[in-house]
């Protein structure tokens, strides 16, 4: 069965996802920023396997809130967040296993 959300959408610190096969689930949006897919918030532009990426302490304001969420075909969404970024894209087997961390 291909698993796909039948529904999205924020809450006030989290988003909630609704899959077709009836899994509720609510995602910290720290989460989703923290872990954004993006190359530049993975690195991998840098070929080096010993480097290790300083993480600014300092969070712009909206660092943490979602702007707009848009839908990628049939397979993903982009979120944009306050902040202006919005180079993530989030695949829907990315957010499922979000949903089913604990």
């Amino acid at each position: 069965m291909e698993l796909y959300p039948v529904q999205i959408k924020r809450t006030d610190e989290k988003l909630f996802v609704k899959w077709n096969d009836g899994l509720e689930a609510e995602i910290p949006l720290k989460v989703l920023r923290d872990e954004c897919p993006c190359a530049t918030c993975k690195d991998e532009s840098n070929s080096s396997d010993t480097y290790i990426p300083i993480k600014n302490p300092f969070k712009e304001a909206g660092f943490y809130e979602i702007d707009t969420i848009s839908k990628v075909g049939n397979y993903a969404v982009q979120i944009t967040w306050k902040d202006g970024h919005h180079t993530g894209i989030y695949s829907w087997e990315l957010l499922r296993e979000y949903c089913t961390q604990k």
